[in-house]
């Protein structure tokens, strides 16, 4: 039952943290002067190792989470957990953003909204897998 709307979120939302890898964050004047096509940012996710592990496994979680259809409960347990990284990873990012000399200077860039993009397809995947436990636990009562 991959073709499911949850299966949608799910890889929405592992999309939008995967994208955090390609996207700066936080962009300086400086790298807005430069005109390469990969200017130096004032933060991105790989500045920091544990954020980078932090959403790179929230990213393999709701990808691996998608294949677990058969199995609703390990899906939503996988999905609250990649929620978790998630959350660690906006919190670790923005330790690392205040705690950098250049926050006075950065600006927000597009990747600022990916996280939040992630953390609502995710829970939308999970209110839709639980709507489906539900379900299925309603028409086992019937029979």
């Amino acid at each position: 039952m991959i073709q499911r709307i949850q299966t949608i979120f799910l890889l929405l939302a592992s999309g939008a943290v995967l994208g955090l890898f390609a996207l700066p964050l936080a962009t300086t004047n400086e790298a807005k002067a430069d005109s390469t096509l990969f200017a130096d940012a004032a933060f991105n996710v790989q500045d920091g190792p544990v954020m980078m592990g932090a959403f790179a496994l929230a990213a393999l979680l709701l990808l691996v989470t998608i294949f677990l259809f058969n199995n609703r409960k390990l899906q939503m347990t996988l999905t609250k957990v990649g929620l978790f990284f998630t959350g660690v990873g906006v919190g670790l990012g923005a330790y690392y953003l205040f705690n950098d000399q250049a926050v006075d200077t950065a600006e927000p860039a597009v990747g600022i909204a990916l996280p939040l993009l992630a953390v609502i397809f995710a829970y939308l995947a999970h209110f839709y897998i639980n709507k489906d436990e539900k379900l299925v636990r309603s028409v086992d009562r019937l029979r």
